[in-house]
């Protein structure tokens, strides 16, 4: 790795897992990244059959909470802030050499999405800390 560029060698996960790092790889097979996926749907309470395609998976995770065009884009901010995260553990790992657990992933998208949505004037019903225990009860749509 000269300057920071990966040779064309250095495709496998970053993880450790020694597969070849894809999109595929990376939301469903890879343990790290897995377990955040399982962790965010534990944290707003939505649960759906495993899906192996990214585009249905998102529209799955997207749609599984139902209801309001209010519910839809705050999980459509989970995920988006789910690839974040990953994209960052991935970065820090391969060029930082810093890693994170599951627990500290998983807390990074929950502060990050109340950062988030404070920023952008969100009303919330209750506190922080409520949000990091039950979100969608906080944005008054749980």
């Amino acid at each position: 790795m000269a300057r920071g560029i990966l040779s064309q060698s250095a495709h496998a996960c970053v993880i450790g897992c020694e597969e070849v790092e894809t999109s595929h790889h990376l939301f469903f097979s890879c343990s790290i990244f897995r377990d955040l996926w399982h962790s965010n749907h534990d944290w707003i309470g939505v649960f759906g059959a495993v899906l192996y395609n990214i585009v249905d998976y998102f529209l799955q995770f997207t749609y599984l909470v139902g209801g309001s065009k209010t519910r839809r884009l705050f999980i459509q901010l989970i995920w988006l802030l789910c690839v974040w995260v990953m994209w960052n553990e991935c970065n820090n790992r391969l060029f930082s050499n810093k890693e994170n657990n599951i627990h500290q992933l998983l807390d990074r998208v929950k502060f990050h999405s109340y950062w988030w949505l404070k920023a952008a004037n969100v009303v919330f019903v209750l506190g922080v800390h409520s949000w990091l225990a039950c979100p969608l009860a906080c944005l008054g749509i749980g």
